[in-house]
Parts: structure tokens; C-alpha cells; sequence
């Protein structure tokens, strides 16, 4: 009994310590000889990630695109982001000349481009190319809202967005409109009800969570990862815009409802008032830009667009608001020079100020400055002949672009909430 014991241990510890061998040889094998290779690979320069899903599915977008001389640029943010950091040595960079892939390489779940749609000239030849490349394409329309105010043209479908997978990575092409102020629109990306949910995570898309408005951007082309694309000139100004690039529209239904109540005014009059004003808005929005100040319709101004679309003919001047914040004390100079003398300064900048400059024709600019509190803004308000000051209270809210007179403008997201904060509750017929 004691002697078969004693084999049982023995044949149990001989099998432990071959397990045991077996153990080491394999983590020598897979763990150090993986991990001393790769630094080796890495201190060497390697191509590696060359061949990785994004580098190839970008690549061969490239090649697509090219082959169609379609323009696309790159919008990517992460990207972008990269390519700013690093500049001096991307512009430097020569074709063929990357060692190692540093920014398409990087981890994400889509690329981003843009093409301007007006330069689009093949779109749907370039959509059978690309599925007959592999690729796997959606396509993203909805009415051109350039048409609203169009009663025969309305309805009209342009494309918005296009996803294009490949392997396990997705290219997103933004198209890019021309809107009158000279600046370029992308639509909402919305999921009609026969599209697939679950082509790609739609919610990490940086792109089409709402409207967008850009400056139009000049174009420099760079070679990053041995690949050749199109980058906005200054990518550091694009990336700047993104966050704050929602648009809104003017509601032109709504519009012609209220000139079916309220007949337009086209006395001379009026339509001499309408062009003084406009001129005086974008001379208002060109000495404010140069000052790098951030300005939006405010007050009447504000109410004309919301409910018209336009230029209320007898408000007799022009309101614009700016956060206190953004206060530059050249700005009267800045005003002043440009032809606008000032005609009232009430308050101080720590306390319910405001500017008036005097257009030509009796037009007036009201500039309001607004203060942030917890929960509230507030701006200050005096009448000019008795001096008798006011305080006005808003909720809280953010700004938007939106189109007003032919010029890209901000005004209020939640401007419903901030009209009535000045002017009461509104109704349908609100005159």
C-alpha cells in the first residue's frame, strides 16, 4: 500500500513539472518573443500599420475619388487635430517619404471628407464605381432648403451625406451646399425609416447631428502617410468652427402664412428702409469680424427673422447683441472709422451697457451687451430722453447661424424663448 502510494506521488509530480516546462516554453514563445520583436520592428522604423483597415479603406477612397476627380478635402476633427500639431513637418513631408503611419493609422470608427456639391459634376456614375470597388455606400437626401421660399421648387431632394464602408472601417462624405451669403451648408443627417440602423454606429458620426454652417475654406493639398489629400488651408480655424457650425433656418412657411394676414409693405419708403438697413448689417457684420467679435440679431431685428424673414420695414433701425465678454474697447473706434458715428453710449461695460451709431437716412445701430448670471442673462436697457434705465431678463441660451438678408448671421437657438422674453408671448398673428 505505502509502495503504490509512493508511484502515484511520483508519476503526479514528474506530470506536474512537464506541464509546468510546457508553461514556460509556450509564454517564451508568444509573450517575450512578440513583445522583443516588436520593439525591435518599432525602433527600426517600420511600415507597420500600413496595412492596417483604415489606412487601406482611406486609400482606396483616395483612388476613387481621383479617378472620378471628384474634390473631396479632409474635415476628419481627430485628424485634423493631428496635422495641426504636427504642420511644419506635414508640409514639409514629400510624397512616398512617411516611415510610419502617424494619423490614418490612428483608432476611430470613421473618416470624414467633404466635396462641395457644385463641383460635384458624376455623382451617380461615382456611386456605381464605388460599389463595384467594394465599398458598401449610403446614401442621405432631404428637401434643398434653399427652395422654401419657393412655392413650384419646394420639395426638391438633394444628397446630404454619403457612408461608405469597407472591411470594418467607414468613410463619411459631407456634402457641402453653396448657400447666397457666400458661405457653405451641410443638411441634418436623418434616418428615414427603410435605412438600416445598424449599417454603422450612426451616434459617433462627428457630422449631421443637426444643420451646418462654414466659411468656405481655401484648400491646400499635403501628403500625410504617403497619401496625397486636400486639407482646409487653415485647419486650425476649421476646427474652431465645428463646435459652434448648428444652423437653423428662417421659417419661410410661417412667413408667407403671416404676409397672407399682413400684406408686405412695398412702399418706397419701406423698400428704401429695408436696403439702408441691410447695408448697415453687413457694414455692422464686417467691422465686428475684423475685431474678432461674436455678434447676433437681436431685438426687432431678431423678430423680422423669425416671423417674416426679413427686415421689419418700421422698426427704423438695427439691433444686434453681444455677450460682454466679447467687449473690445476699440469698438467705437472700430465703428467710427468705418463711417458710423456713435450717437448714444449708455452704462458702463461692468454694468447695462450699450452703443448706438447713427447709419445713413435716420438708420440706427442699437448694440445691447449681455450679462451672464447662474441662471439667467440680462442686458441693460435706457431711454434716450428721460434716462430712465431698465433691466431685461432671458433664460440661458446658445447661438446659431442662420441666413437673414443674404448674409450668415447668428441669432438665438432658442429664439421662441428669447423673442418672448422681449416681447411677450407670441401668437400666430402676432403683428
Amino acid at each position: 500500500m505505502s509502495r503504490i502510494n509512493k508511484n502515484v506521488i511520483l508519476a503526479l509530480l514528474t506530470l506536474t513539472s512537464s506541464a509546468f516546462l510546457l508553461f514556460q516554453l509556450y509564454y517564451y514563445k508568444h509573450y517575450l518573443s512578440a513583445k522583443n520583436g516588436a520593439g525591435l520592428s518599432k525602433s527600426k522604423g517600420s511600415r507597420i500599420g500600413f496595412d492596417g483597415t483604415q489606412w487601406r479603406t482611406v486609400k482606396k477612397f483616395i483612388m476613387l475619388t481621383s479617378s472620378q476627380n471628384v474634390p473631396v478635402f479632409l474635415i476628419d476633427p481627430l485628424i485634423l487635430e493631428l496635422i495641426n500639431k504636427n504642420f511644419e513637418q506635414v508640409k514639409n513631408a514629400s510624397h512616398g517619404s512617411a516611415s510610419e503611419c502617424k494619423f490614418f493609422c490612428v483608432p476611430r470608427d470613421f473618416t470624414a471628407f467633404a466635396l462641395q456639391y457644385h463641383l460635384w459634376k458624376n455623382e451617380e456614375g461615382w456611386f456605381r464605381i464605388a460599389e463595384n470597388m467594394g465599398f458598401q455606400c449610403l446614401k442621405i437626401e432631404s428637401k434643398d432648403p434653399r427652395l422654401d421660399g419657393i412655392d413650384s421648387l419646394s420639395g426638391t431632394e438633394i444628397p446630404l451625406h454619403y457612408i461608405c464602408t469597407l472591411a470594418s472601417h467607414a468613410v463619411h462624405l459631407v456634402v457641402f451646399h453653396e448657400r447666397s451669403g457666400n458661405y457653405l451648408w451641410h443638411g441634418h443627417l436623418r434616418l428615414k425609416g427603410h435605412i438600416d440602423r445598424k449599417f454603422v454606429p450612426f451616434r459617433k458620426l462627428q457630422f449631421g447631428r443637426y444643420p451646418g454652417a462654414f466659411d468656405r475654406p481655401e484648400l491646400q493639398q499635403i501628403t500625410i502617410d504617403g497619401l496625397e489629400v486636400l486639407i482646409p488651408k487653415d485647419p486650425m480655424h476649421f476646427l474652431e468652427e465645428i463646435p459652434h457650425s448648428r444652423f437653423i433656418e428662417c421659417r419661410y412657411k410661417e412667413a408667407r402664412a403671416f404676409f397672407q394676414q399682413y400684406l408686405d409693405d412695398n412702399t418706397v419708403e419701406a423698400m428704401a428702409f429695408r436696403k439702408n438697413a441691410k447695408e448697415l448689417l453687413q457694414l455692422a457684420a464686417k467691422t465686428l469680424k475684423k475685431l474678432g467679435v461674436r455678434f447676433w440679431l437681436s431685438s426687432g431685428t431678431c423678430l423680422g427673422w423669425y416671423r417674416q424673414c426679413g427686415i421689419i420695414p418700421y422698426s427704423k433701425d438695427v439691433d444686434l447683441g453681444i455677450f460682454i465678454q466679447d467687449y473690445k474697447s476699440d469698438i467705437i473706434s472700430a465703428f467710427q472709422d468705418a463711417g458710423l458715428p456713435l450717437k448714444h453710449k449708455f452704462g458702463k461695460v461692468e454694468d447695462s451697457l450699450e452703443l448706438s451709431f447713427q447709419g445713413k437716412d435716420d438708420v440706427k445701430l442699437d448694440i445691447f451687451f449681455f450679462y451672464e448670471e447662474t441662471d439667467h442673462m440680462w442686458n441693460g436697457g435706457t431711454q434716450a430722453k428721460t434716462g430712465k434705465k431698465f433691466k431685461y431678463l432671458f433664460p440661458k441660451f446658445t447661438l446659431c447661424w442662420t441666413e437673414f438678408v443674404d448674409m450668415k448671421v447668428r441669432v438665438p437657438c432658442e429664439t421662441i424663448e428669447y423673442i418672448e422674453a422681449n416681447y411677450g408671448l407670441l401668437t400666430c398673428g402676432s403683428s
